[in-house]
């Protein structure tokens, strides 16, 4: 077991010059920081970013948020996918607003809307200076190498030994520090595929690497195949709007997003050609999609022509953004 003063001494002297510049880390403001771990959830950073500087000009406090219009607000996020995430970043923001103030204490963050015990971690050390230790993915990764944990990390009895390793490592001084080192490192250096060893602070220190396992950690059984699903979309404009369905709000996945027709939507629709395809994954689900020009045919029912001003007010799903991006008349901005 790694002694924890000298652990956490050599891991924070790494991260003083090894961090990256990212803008959530110029603020202690727990609004700001709420938001960016909330996006980061499941996303790359390389994708947030922007994501991130423009929802906080529009929003840049929660009560600006609870007051939104919904739809104004998955326009926003749309692309950045998980929606779910926003929906709860408003009730959260509501929840803010409602008392005047954001809460002060990990266990009141946590009942924050979407707040799991990792965000809220993250919020009450990093703007706090809380001594609690995050575990993240990034965060098991390094731990079990560092540990050489061979159990199943979906295991809930690995998670908390983890978890309380974590917690022993953290330096109480400098907690928000520390938490964020730790997700750098397995972020930069300590990555899922090709363990980048010789650049690791914790070289000497790591157990999974004296023993030579480090690649095969952490152990994850169990893991499910995707589904592999091929759909044809099918975009049709006529004098500068474009044949599109609102999802209904009780459906389970999207409630709420335009999408375009599937060509199966629209069989009276005579084809033009194909625009082209990509790959697209939602979940556990692997889309491979064919995008078809077709000639402009009687709106089925459910369906309406949108203009492109129009449609820039609203939250379109990412499936149907790809697949516009591939015809010249998009605006694309």
């Amino acid at each position: 077991m790694m002694n924890p003063r000298t652990a956490g001494k050599i891991l924070l002297e790494w991260y003083a010059g090894a961090r990256r510049d990212l803008p959530w880390r110029k603020t202690r403001d727990p609004w700001r920081v709420l938001v960016s771990e909330v996006m980061l959830q499941q996303t790359r950073v390389s994708a947030v970013v922007p994501y991130y500087e423009r929802f906080l000009e529009r929003y840049p406090k929660a009560e600006a948020l609870a007051e939104a219009p919904e739809q104004e607000l998955l326009a926003l996020w749309s692309g950045l996918g998980y929606y779910a995430r926003a929906r709860n970043l408003q009730r959260a923001a509501r929840a803010i607003a409602e008392v005047g103030r954001f809460p002060e204490t990990y266990e009141e963050i946590r009942e924050l809307a979407g707040v799991g015990e990792y965000t809220a971690a993250a919020i009450a050390s990093i703007c706090y200076g809380q001594p609690h230790a995050v575990l993240d993915g990034n965060v098991v990764r390094v731990l079990a190498r560092a540990t050489a944990e061979r159990g199943d990390v979906a295991a809930s009895s690995v998670r908390v030994r983890l978890k309380e390793v974590a917690q022993r490592l953290l330096d109480p001084r400098r907690p928000g520090d520390f938490n964020q080192a730790m997700m750098e490192l397995g972020a930069t250096v300590c990555l899922p595929k090709g363990p980048q060893c010789l650049l690791c602070p914790w070289r000497e220190q790591c157990q999974g690497r004296a023993e030579g396992i480090q690649a095969e950690l952490p152990v994850k059984l169990n893991k499910r195949e995707p589904v592999k699903l091929a759909l044809e979309l099918c975009v049709m404009v006529k004098e500068g709007r474009v044949l599109l369905r609102q999802r209904g709000s009780g459906e389970s996945r999207l409630a709420g997003f335009w999408e375009l027709p599937e060509l199966r939507d629209v069989p009276a629709a005579e084809r033009e050609g194909c625009a082209g395809s990509f790959k697209h994954s939602i979940t556990r689900h692997d889309y491979s999609v064919e995008v078809w020009r077709a000639q402009p045919a009687k709106a089925p029912k459910g369906f309406r022509w949108i203009s492109w001003d129009e449609l820039a007010e609203l939250p379109l799903t990412t499936m149907s953004r790809k697949a516009l991006e591939m015809i010249p008349e998009y605006p694309q901005r």
